[in-house]
């Protein structure tokens, strides 16, 4: 397969941007995949409500066939179209954060292939804020399917650059614009009981997801791999995020940390064998491997969200085998945020966690 790569850029009249919105969304309504830009990781779009599609998706990325999908909207009356109801709580959440990086989990409605859901009876629905994906899913007839546009397994990208890398010959097409500001996937919330259950940690926190809903209940398998049910929404199941080189969480005190990862890193070396180190504006200069990458500051979780997938991304790009991070457990000053980004470095690191 040939795959289109078009970019939109600042250069762009508005009636060139549509046109290339316009082709993009004929190829989702004859069937066919396109990847395109959110404020979170870039998505890989097919028509939701058509199973073949969904198929398609699940091939394109080697995804298990059992890990749901998100369905996008871009009009918050197409929400009335995916469910059975809308409880109070989720039209409250969606009121407070929709457009946004928020997605909630409903009872389907006929209309939703199982294709779609990996099986399930529930749905995964979010409206993103970011304009060129809004656009784009008004053009592809308003419901669009879209996981992260990676392989399965590998590191969400926040960049056109690594949609290309995984998605070159298996689309149709792949829309390079900005986006990705946030750099991890949406918060998932179950809405489809009593108490609103948050399965999947984002920006869109557990103390604003409660301050609007009330009482808010975490999923206790989010830091736990343990779990032999099928997922309930993306990310819950299967390793993902990870790097092709094998990466260790290390925690205890900052110095004690800095010297372990330091001595693993001379072995390494000693061995021939090229070791990435994950730091920090803080800790960075104290560290001696074969890559070190500045993630940000330990008081900013933001900063090392935007950075986290690219960093995983450019040691796969040098060949690194063997890769230490910081924990950031207990860092940031925002601990709800921060609570995302270690969820997906345990998922990267498949839950291998050194204490020292």
């Amino acid at each position: 397969m040939k795959t289109k790569i078009v970019t939109i850029g600042k250069a762009d009249s508005p009636e060139r941007i549509s046109e290339k919105l316009v082709e993009a969304g004929r190829i989702i309504r004859q069937g066919g995949l396109v990847a395109f830009p959110t404020e979170t990781v870039y998505g890989l779009g097919g028509d939701a409500l058509n199973p073949a599609s969904s198929r398609k998706i699940y091939a394109a990325k080697g995804r298990p066939g059992d890990n749901p999908l998100i369905v996008h909207i871009a009009d918050i009356e197409h929400l009335q179209q995916l469910v059975c109801e809308i409880p109070v709580k989720a039209q409250k959440l969606a009121e407070a954060f929709w457009p946004g990086p928020l997605t909630m989990i409903y009872q389907k409605s006929a209309l939703v292939p199982y294709q779609t859901t990996g099986g399930l009876d529930t749905v995964a629905v979010r409206m993103p804020v970011h304009s060129i994906a809004r656009r784009f899913i008004q053009e592809a007839g308003g419901y669009v399917a879209a996981p992260s546009a990676n392989l399965s397994g590998k590191p969400s990208p926040t960049s056109a650059k690594y949609v290309i890398q995984d998605m070159d010959g298996r689309i149709d097409m792949i829309l390079s614009a900005d986006g990705a500001e946030i750099g991890l996937e949406s918060t998932i919330v179950d809405v489809t009981g009593e108490v609103p259950v948050i399965l999947r940690p984002g920006y869109i926190t557990q103390q604003m997801v409660s301050a609007v809903a009330g009482q808010t209940d975490m999923d206790v398998t989010i830091y736990d791999n343990s779990s032999t049910e099928a997922p309930r929404a993306p990310g819950m199941k299967y390793r993902h995020y990870a790097p092709r080189g094998e990466l260790v969480i290390v925690e205890g005190e900052l110095q004690d940390v800095v010297c372990y990862i330091n001595e693993q890193a001379a072995l390494h070396a000693a061995r021939k064998e090229r070791t990435g180190v994950i730091g920090t504006q803080e800790t960075v200069a104290q560290y001696h491997a074969s890559s070190v990458k500045n993630a940000g500051s330990r008081r900013d979780a933001g900063a090392v969200a935007r950075q986290l997938y690219t960093i995983l991304r450019e040691f796969d790009d040098e060949d690194v085998a063997y890769i230490y991070s910081e924990s950031f457990a207990g860092a940031f000053e925002d601990e709800g945020f921060g609570q995302a980004v270690m969820n997906r470095l345990l998922k990267a690191a498949g839950h291998k966690v050194v204490q020292v």
